[in-house]
């Protein structure tokens, strides 16, 4: 991945985080990677991230899925467009502590719609905890 992307996605990221709206609740995701339609970022499950059962908390997740596939789609020369959709599948838990690896990849960027896809994985063992992605619109000429 090159680094021109990895440098711009992370000005990204952090301007986000810096914000007065939701998007601040990202404050703690790190970006490791990206460009070319893609983006890489990494977290550790701390006590804000949790739902009532002590679990990631599934409105973060799909805030994840939202925010990494975004970033993804803005490293394929496109505007971070609008939600058409958005999707998740929970696969498994994962607890305070735990370290998560984000991927997003652009599966397709036509003249009117962006398909994402994104994955959320255990460091540890590779395992999935969360699957999904989104479709935006990006046509706003």
């Amino acid at each position: 991945m090159s680094q021109k992307g990895v440098q711009f996605l992370k000005q990204v990221s952090e301007y986000m985080a810096k914000t007065k709206g939701f998007d601040k609740v990202t404050n703690k995701i790190k970006i490791i990677g990206g460009g070319d339609g893609k983006c890489s970022a990494q977290f550790t499950v701390s006590e804000e991230h949790l739902n009532r059962g002590g679990g990631l908390h599934g409105g973060f997740t799909a805030t994840l899925i939202d925010n990494i596939t975004t970033y993804a789609l803005m490293t394929a020369e496109s505007h971070p467009g609008v939600s058409v959709d958005l999707y998740v599948s929970y696969l498994k838990a994962a607890k305070e502590g735990d370290e998560v690896i984000v991927e997003a990849k652009t599966i397709k960027k036509g003249k009117s719609l962006a398909f994402l896809e994104c994955e959320l994985r255990h460091k540890k063992d590779g395992s999935i905890i969360a699957k999904g992605g989104q479709t935006k619109y990006v046509n706003f000429s």
